[in-house]
C-alpha cells in the first residue's frame, strides 16, 4: 500500500478559537519515516506534560531509526528467538513473509508469500507494537494502533481472563498497578496472526506478559515475555524497548494509516512482484 511508505506528514489547521485568532497546529507522529525539520522544531518548543507515573496517555513512538530514517520495528526488542517445537518450525517454514522489513534470506514476491498483511488482514499483536496511542478509562486502557487504527482493550476493573477464550486478532488483556509499573496479562490471540513480518508464528495458546513502566515525562519503556509451549521450547524473554512520548501533546493525532485491499495488490502487482521477478497476468 502506497501510504504506508508516506513520511510524516503535516497539515498547518487555520481554527479560529472563540476569542482568539490562535493557528491550531496538528501533527501525525511519523508511519515509516523521520519527522521534519518543522514538526522537531514544533516539538521542541512544546512543553513537557506535567509527570505522572500514572498517566500514559498519548501517543508513543518507538525510538532509534535504520539507514534512511525508517523506523525500528522488531519482535520482542531483537531479542534471539528460541528454539521452536516440530509444530512450530512447521508453522514457520510454512510462512512465507514478502513485506520490506522480512530478512531477506526468507523474503519472496507477494505473488508466492502468504503474509496476512498481503490481504490487509489485521496484523494482531505484538506485531502491531509501532506508533501507537493509550487512551484511559477508570475501568480499561485502549492502546490504539496507527496501522489500520485498531485497537486493543487492558481492562484494569480486576476482572480475570477467563479459562475458556474464542481468539481474537488482538487477544483479550487484564492489567492492574503494581506500584508505578503497569502489569498487564493476555492470551487467546489467533494464530493467524504472526508475530512479525518475517513469519515468526505463535499458537492460541501464547500468553504474554508486560510490564509498562512510565519513568519520566517523555519515556514509556516496555518489557515483555512470550510463553508458548506449543510453538517454542523455551518462554521468550524480550528487551525492554522505549517509546517517546509525541509533541505537542494536546494537538497530535494519530495518521490515518489503513491497509486497502484495493491499493495493496495495485503496489504488489506494479512494485513488489515486478521487483521479485514476477510480471502480473494482467499486464
Amino acid at each position: 500500500m502506497v501510504s504506508r511508505f508516506v513520511s510524516l506528514v503535516i497539515f498547518l489547521v487555520t481554527a479560529l478559537a472563540f476569542s482568539s485568532p490562535a493557528v491550531a497546529q496538528v501533527y501525525f507522529p511519523p508511519a515509516s519515516g523521520g519527522q521534519t525539520a518543522e514538526a522537531k522544531a514544533a516539538a521542541a518548543a512544546a512543553p513537557k506534560p506535567v509527570y505522572d507515573p500514572h498517566d500514559l496517555t498519548g501517543i508513543w513512538s518507538r525510538t532509534g531509526n535504520r539507514p534512511g530514517g525508517a523506523p525500528v520495528i522488531t519482535l520482542m526488542g531483537a531479542a534471539p528467538a528460541p528454539p521452536m517445537t516440530a509444530w512450530g518450525l512447521e508453522q514457520f517454514n510454512a510462512n512465507k513473509p514478502s513485506q520490506h522489513e522480512a530478512e531477506e534470506s526468507r523474503k519472496v514476491p507477494p505473488a508466492l508469500g502468504n503474509d496476512p498483511l498481503g490481504n490487509c488482514d489485521p496484523l494482531g499483536y505484538p506485531r502491531n507494537l509501532g506508533v501507537f496511542e493509550f487512551v484511559q478509562t477508570p475501568t480499561k486502557m485502549l492502546q490504539i494502533f496507527q496501522e489500520g487504527l485498531r485497537f486493543r482493550e487492558i481492562w484494569t476493573d480486576g476482572r480475570k481472563l477467563p479459562a475458556d477464550l474464542d481468539p481474537r486478532w488482538y487477544g483479550w488483556a487484564v492489567g492492574h498497578w503494581d506500584g508505578n509499573n503497569l502489569v498487564v496479562d493476555s492470551t487467546g490471540y489467533d494464530e493467524r496472526s504472526w508475530l512479525d513480518g518475517d513469519g515468526h508464528p505463535h499458537s492460541d495458546e501464547m500468553k504474554l506478559h508486560e510490564v509498562f513502566s512510565h519513568p519520566d515525562a517523555m519515556s514509556l519503556e516496555i518489557a515483555m515475555t512470550l510463553d508458548d509451549p506449543k510453538t517454542y521450547t523455551k518462554t521468550w524473554v524480550a528487551n525492554k524497548q522505549t517509546f517517546k512520548l509525541s509533541l505537542p501533546k494536546a494537538n497530535t493525532e494519530l495518521y490515518e494509516w489503513y491497509c486497502v485491499p484495493s491499493e495493496e495488490q495495485s503496489f504488489n502487482e506494479g512494485v513488489r512482484n515486478p521487483a521479485g521477478g514476477i510480471v502480473s497476468k494482467n499486464k
